[in-house]
């Protein structure tokens, strides 16, 4: 990888009506034309996304969104789409015109709701007739003051930067917190199967390795035929194993007693969702007979394997245990179902191509409904009945 993932970028959203300028705001941030910019309605058709770096703020996508009062024929399906960036948008913009104010309101109130950080803007103050006058009267509709900016002209953009910058996460997250500390030797078993990016590591296990070195630990990589050959070449048993969840069951049999179990799968759950939600979630497993329903939702949209965890492997062993007849729908990408309800349970990917915003809105919704969420480490190290051995938090889960 060269740079930053998009998943660990933070996702700035350009939210506001059609013709607001939200495409010239996005060209004015990025110094780039990134996106099409004109007078015609309905432009920009799809969400558009340009990763940049941001002065104070770091690795960051811009998303440029179809506007919210689109009412041509593709209007509706377009403001759905721009519905589903709030899902992974950690910071809004919002941008207020002389066009109105009551679709501006109605997302506004959606972000605060969802708890996302918003910034207000007065957009194309070269065009209006009597700035002031409307700066006061959106700074009274929203309780917050604007910032009043003409993209085109580059007036107020220095201050929305600053703004922007302020409103960066004060928590720094580690993939590995609490697993282990400098000095410690990790060991990290990584099949490299035919579903693996040919002459590359997949991102997960380049996130991890990283972030060891960055911690001062020393990673050792190996394939699961090889874990006897690596566990031999050290004096004394690692500190910590870090396996892929499908190796789970060949990597305990090889465990030395004195080392610590887990998988990238259970890492990137706390990393990126809410690990106590998906071990709660684990439970449903007692509940789920041969006619209940599963959901499996992956982040990305892949061509599948012979032997793909999700689409292949993880069905498999699911039927083998609670029947043929079980019925299990799988999702790729964005195509996660607004309605839960009809599931005994969903399984979600370690969505290492996901920000966490991403992960918690797809938590949350399985919640609100009272649908059972957990994920494919969490699972996985269940179904092999080692899930009282193996280290999901900062604690070791037991019976």
């Amino acid at each position: 990888m060269q740079s930053t993932p998009t998943s660990e970028r933070v996702h700035i959203a350009l939210l506001g009506r059609c013709n607001a300028g939200k495409s010239t705001l996005m060209n004015a941030l990025t110094g780039q034309d990134v996106a099409i910019v004109s007078a015609e309605r309905g432009t920009t058709t799809d969400p558009v996304q340009k990763a940049m770096e941001l002065q104070g703020l770091g690795a960051a996508v811009i998303i440029d969104t179809p506007g919210l009062d689109d009412n041509t024929v593709l209007g509706t399906a377009r403001i759905a789409r721009t519905a589903k960036v709030l899902d992974r948008t950690d910071i809004a913009i919002v941008l207020f015109t002389d066009e109105g104010t009551d679709v501006e309101m109605e997302v506004l109130k959606e972000c605060r709701v969802r708890e996302i950080p918003t910034i207000v803007v007065l957009a194309q103050s070269d065009r209006l007739t009597d700035t002031e006058a409307l700066s006061r009267e959106v700074s009274v509709i929203t309780g917050v003051e604007p910032i009043t900016i003409s993209a085109l002209k580059g007036e107020g953009i220095a201050e929305l930067k600053e703004r922007i910058a302020r409103c960066r996460p004060s928590e720094e997250r580690l993939i590995t917190e609490g697993f282990c500390k400098a000095g410690d030797r990790v060991l990290l078993v990584m099949p490299q199967d035919k579903s693996a990016p040919k002459g590359r590591l997949i991102q997960p296990q380049v996130q991890t390795i990283r972030e060891l070195l960055d911690r001062g630990c020393v990673p050792i990589c190996c394939t699961p035929d090889r874990m006897a050959e690596a566990l031999a070449s050290l004096f004394t048993p690692p500190e910590l194993i870090i396996t892929d969840s499908q190796a789970f069951e060949e990597v305990y049999r090889l465990k030395p007693e004195a080392s610590t179990l887990t998988s990238f799968s259970i890492l990137f759950a706390r990393y990126k969702g809410d690990i106590a939600l998906f071990m709660e979630g684990v439970k449903a497993l007692k509940r789920l007979t041969p006619t209940s329903r599963i959901l499996i939702a992956e982040a990305c949209t892949h061509t599948p394997q012979n032997e793909d965890i999700g689409r292949v492997k993880l069905p498999r062993i699911l039927r083998k245990r609670f029947g043929e007849g079980l019925h299990i729908d799988i999702v790729g990408g964005a195509d996660y179902p607004t309605d839960l309800s009809p599931y005994d349970l969903v399984i979600h990917c370690g969505a290492c191509m996901f920000n966490r915003r991403h992960v918690l809105s797809r938590i949350e919704r399985a919640r609100q409904q009272g649908v059972a969420i957990t994920n494919y480490g969490v699972i996985l190290a269940a179904l092999s009945g080692i899930i009282d051995r193996v280290k999901t938090d900062s604690f070791v889960v037991s019976e």
